[in-house]
């Protein structure tokens, strides 16, 4: 592989090609003939075919059309109902990025539109929908791409010659192995290294919230992991346990990719803007800046589903919806051409929610599946109609004396999961209408849903489309922005119903409301999510009426009069869905191994999977090295 873009170029017509380049592992090529751009006779096509590799032919930058000449020409080509927001030049990869409102109409039928584009002006049109609620975010994120065009560029580049130019490492024997440097016997700080003979690839980097110092961080110090040495990062999904550590990594020098989807690279970044800024409110040195969270973004290659992709000369990931959050991947690796599959689930869920479609279980290959078991246990077995009842039921209660609702939530999942429940509960008159707050970054995270409906289910996809449908836009739905306004809110009579991050109430918005709200008898709070054991949210949720709290750097006693409900119902497997999946799973793995759950519940899983199924299993502590292969 070490010279594939030079025989390439000897299978084309000679002088044709101008430049050469990867973009990651697919390879881009530039030519300064129109004629050859425009039709370059099949050429291309039998490249891929031989190669079996993606292999794109653009026009170089010398050829297209100058910048403000070509922002005249496409918006006197694309019709004015196609609402177009911006149009941002990547002159170095000869692209151009049109934000429009309804990207069909840019398109035109059957693409004649976008043909046009590229015949009258040389550039490549690339179209994204805007947003139907505008994230400051998302652009924030847009905008460091598009002005760092040139170092991704050569980034790319650099990280396809590291997939193609060979082998590094003198290979002496096939072997892979993962060290399971966080999350094993425990939920939380998420991190697992694998290594084969050449590669070296982080699969997550998250922290454990609910733990001070040491303890909530990976293993990082592990003899075996090196940073300097890591070919590849992938995080299967955003929640801060599986990536809140990754900026960290930037700061003590890694510069190679990150590889996940588009929804996860954004929510990944809000949420550990916001780790930041919390840890700076509560007068703790944060563990990294915004600087390392810019550059993580700019390392970031984003992937499709069922997407192949090559990482490094001897492994080939392929992303899987988990149905756990947006975004939210399994990850398949096959390893050393074919030697070995391996799946790793992140968090997943096995069933078909409010928001997401299922977890996919059927896979090219796989010989080893590394499961998450938070749900794990003989007993977690939960019925989700009657959870949701039971919400209803608590929510209506509460409304009818007037009380407040306070549900802790995660920034991303469940939150968006409660407010579909309730923008159509209140719409089908089933609960008084009331307003529904949303604290932290819930708004944000609540934006990206919209920008990416092609990874929601098909439901809620199809509404987000027609705007006056999008559950997410109704009139119910009030952001807070302020200490302000939270204070207001909680002083104002008559109910309603309050989102606020965090959902273990290990800091943020809501442990303010808490403490707003925790001595009136009419108010109900409801957990929603996994309360780690001796946690804050734990111990309410277990009945104690007195929290011991620092406020303002005094120690303070909160009694807790409301009432307090708990949902037996998240965005992860029950353990039904989690034996089902393994059942389901196609091809059938012959070792299973469990992690992200407390101690009881990864060996419970283990043992039923080995007695029910008979398939090899594993339940590994904290720095165990499991050789797979």
């Amino acid at each position: 592989m070490a010279d594939i873009l030079k025989e390439i170029i000897k299978m084309l017509p000679e002088d044709k090609v101008s430049d050469a380049t990867f973009e990651g592992a697919n390879i881009v090529l530039y030519t300064k003939d129109k004629k050859y751009f425009m039709d370059n006779e099949g050429t291309i096509r039998a490249a891929v075919q031989q190669f079996k590799k993606r292999i794109e032919l653009r026009p170089d930058p010398a050829l297209c059309m100058e910048i403000a000449k070509a922002e005249k020409e496409i918006k006197k080509i694309i019709p004015e109902e196609a609402g177009i927001d911006e149009i941002i030049f990547d002159a170095p990869r000869s692209e151009v990025i049109i934000h429009a409102d309804k990207p069909g109409v840019v398109i035109g039928k059957e693409g004649d539109i976008l043909r046009d584009i590229r015949a009258k002006t040389m550039w490549i049109p690339l179209i994204k929908r805007i947003p139907p609620i505008r994230s400051k975010l998302i652009e924030s994120i847009r905008s460091v791409l598009y002005e760092n065009a040139d170092y991704r560029k050569k980034f790319l580049d650099k990280t396809g010659h590291r997939i193609y130019d060979g082998w590094l490492r003198e290979k002496k024997h096939e072997w892979v192995r993962v060290s399971f440097l966080g999350a094993a016997r425990q939920v939380g700080r998420s991190c697992l290294l694998l290594q084969t003979p050449e590669s070296r690839i982080l699969m997550d980097c998250g922290i454990d919230a609910s733990e001070e110092g040491p303890e909530s961080y990976p293993y990082l110090d592990a003899p075996e992991l090196n940073i300097s040495e890591i070919d590849a990062i992938i995080v299967t999904h955003s929640h801060l346990d599986h990536c809140g550590l990754i900026p960290y990594l930037f700061k003590y020098g890694y510069k190679g990719p990150v590889y996940c989807t588009e929804p996860t690279r954004d929510v990944m970044s809000l949420l550990q803007l916001d780790m930041v800024k919390v840890q700076r409110n509560e007068g703790k040195d944060p563990l990294y800046d915004t600087a390392e969270i810019r550059d993580m973004v700019l390392h970031t290659i984003c992937l499709e589903y069922d997407e192949v992709n090559d990482i490094t000369p001897d492994v080939r990931l392929t992303l899987y919806n988990a149905g756990h959050v947006i975004g939210s991947s399994i990850v398949h690796l096959n390893l050393g051409n074919g030697l070995h599959n391996l799946i790793y689930t992140g968090d997943l869920k096995y069933a078909r929610t409010n928001v997401l479609e299922p977890a996919n279980t059927q896979f090219p290959r796989v010989e080893t599946l590394i499961m998450e078991s938070t749900y794990g246990g003989k007993e977690n077995v939960m019925s989700e109609d009657e959870a949701d009842n039971y919400m209803i039921e608590t929510i209506k209660k509460t409304f009818e004396r007037g009380g407040k609702v306070l549900m802790p939530v995660l920034g991303s999942g469940r939150a968006q999961e409660v407010m579909l429940i309730v923008e159509r509960l209140i719409r089908e008159n089933k609960i008084p209408q009331a307003p529904v707050y949303l604290d932290g970054m819930l708004w944000d995270v609540t934006a990206i849903h919209t920008a990416y409906p092609e990874f929601l289910n098909r439901n809620i996809r199809q509404q987000i489309f027609h705007k006056e449908n999008n559950p997410f836009m109704s009139d119910i739905f009030k952001r807070v922005g302020s200490q302000k306004e939270r204070k207001q809110i909680m002083l104002e009579e008559g109910p309603c119903l309050i989102l606020a991050t965090s959902g273990m109430l290990t800091g943020g918005p809501s442990v303010e409301y808490l403490k707003g709200l925790a001595e009136g008898k009419k108010h109900s709070l409801v957990f929603s999510c996994y309360q780690p054991p001796g946690g804050m949210g734990s111990r309410i949720k277990n009945g104690e009426t007195e929290i011991m709290l620092r406020d303002n750097g005094k120690q303070t006693m909160l009694k807790i009069n409301l009432e307090v409900h708990k949902l037996e119902i998240t965005n992860h497997s029950d353990r039904r869905q989690l034996m089902n999946y393994v059942k389901r799973c196609n091809p059938q793995p012959r070792k299973v191994i469990t992690i992200h759950g407390e101690s009881s519940r990864c060996l419970d899983l283990a043992s039923s999977i080995h007695q029910q199924y008979r398939i090899e299993t594993a339940a590994p502590k904290n720095l165990e090295v499991i050789r797979v292969r």
